[in-house]
């Protein structure tokens, strides 16, 4: 009997030692002495039965919150933040099926939004100064610590918008595209569209341009859809995809995805334009030796997007001069086709004449397209190189239609305006 109750006195002593110590650093704490309630503090939970005590767990949690709020308590002691926030959770998990964080209820959870608070502004000021690595830790501190309160339900915030997209742009400035990317996703992924009234739309466009370059279909598909329920209007998302079926190779689904930019925006003369010159383009690539069995459609249809580019923009000469191409093109093949018509005979020399007859038709309708270039162009002072590739090659098609019909004026007209292009303009 005498040593079991030799043992229980013991047991006794070591709790009042350990009582002791949680109040006198609580005192030390209170009183201003912050070194020394962190000494009392770290001695008793240096006991391992002492670490179930919830209140001792609380006590470090504001000891420490307080050497984080200290310049110089937190050079020494620059994890300080991070061990407040480890002690705040081991304090929830030890008290909050017993005494239902009555603790942390009485300082009206201010602790944690000491912690939060702490970690952000540390990180604006890191961020404010260029040290963007420290920046990101503090940021990621402040989500970790708001994902924290919303798990208890101390917060019906779902996602700290303001932290993740620092602790992205903190990333992106620390060249760790990988770290930006998680960050940036969660605001994309949470269909974020502005934060304190200032626009995400690069955020998405950062996104889409990160996984495009990394080869991620399935991402880049994912966040050019995000992106567009957000921002419908933005022709970055339109342009990313053609670029990425052209990349691709695969020119049906190219022509398809065409087919439902110009119908979403029917009054954008540049998506028509474009989309008639690649028409145009693929048509006439003969680098496989031949042209496209369709060809004639894909011409027709190209004559369809340039025409209504034209109706949307009638100033717009390079519409016109590749527009007029196609019929002056249908003029020169319809002439080489006369020479493959062998005979003398009278059906023979009726058909060489009727196709003939339809080439120069054909230079009819091209010449009031290259007319309008020299109309748009040709009036105009200083031009830039593109501009007047496209003047000269709508001059030399028009002398070219002049020789073939002997309009000797016309032909002299334009030959002088094709000379003179480098001088007036």
């Amino acid at each position: 009997m005498r040593r079991l109750f030799l043992t229980g006195f013991l047991a006794m002593v070591g709790m009042g030692l350990f009582a002791q110590s949680v109040d006198k650093a609580k005192d030390a704490l209170k009183a201003g002495k912050i070194a020394d309630a962190k000494t009392q503090i770290d001695g008793a939970l240096a006991v391992e039965k002492n670490q179930k005590n919830a209140e001792a767990w609380y006590t470090k949690l504001k000891v420490y919150n307080a050497i984080a709020a200290n310049d110089q308590l937190r050079a020494q002691y620059p994890d300080a933040r991070d061990q407040a926030f480890a002690a705040l959770q081991k304090y929830v998990d030890l008290d909050e099926k017993d005494k239902k964080l009555l603790l942390l209820q009485m300082d009206g959870y201010k602790p944690i939004n000491e912690i939060y608070q702490g970690y952000f502004q540390v990180g604006a000021n890191d961020y404010n100064t260029g040290k963007y690595d420290d920046a990101l830790n503090n940021f990621r501190g402040a989500i970790a610590a708001s994902t924290y309160m919303t798990s208890k339900g101390w917060t019906k915030l779902p996602i700290d918008t303001t932290s993740t997209l620092y602790a992205g742009i903190s990333a992106e400035k620390a060249n760790k595209k990988d770290s930006a990317a998680v960050y940036y996703s969660r605001l994309a992924d949470a269909k974020i569209a502005s934060i304190n009234g200032t626009n995400m739309i690069d955020i998405y466009k950062w996104l889409v341009d990160y996984y495009n370059t990394r080869k991620d279909d399935a991402n880049t598909q994912k966040y050019l859809n995000l992106a567009e329920q957000q921002y419908p209007d933005d022709l970055f998302w339109p342009d990313t995809r053609l670029t990425i079926l052209r990349e691709k190779g695969n020119k049906d689904s190219l022509w398809a995805e065409y087919d439902r930019i110009v119908a979403k925006f029917p009054k954008n003369h540049l998506f028509f334009f474009n989309y008639g010159l690649e028409l145009y383009q693929f048509a006439n690539d003969t680098s496989s030796g031949h042209r496209p069995a369709n060809y004639d459609q894909l011409i027709a249809k190209a004559q369809e997007m340039l025409k209504k580019c034209l109706e949307i923009q009638p100033d717009y000469p390079q519409a016109a001069l590749v527009l007029g191409q196609t019929y002056y093109n249908a003029a020169v093949d319809m002439q080489n086709d006369v020479k493959k018509i062998p005979g003398k005979a009278p059906e023979d020399i009726k058909k060489r004449a009727d196709m003939r007859i339809a080439a120069g038709k054909k230079f009819d309708e091209a010449i009031p397209y290259f007319e309008m270039v020299d109309k748009d162009l040709g009036a105009k002072g200083k031009l830039k190189m593109d501009e007047k590739s496209a003047l000269k090659d709508a001059y030399d098609l028009l002398i070219n239609i002049y020789q073939e019909k002997k309009v000797k004026d016309k032909e002299d007209l334009y030959t002088n305006k094709f000379n003179n292009v480098d001088k007036e303009h």
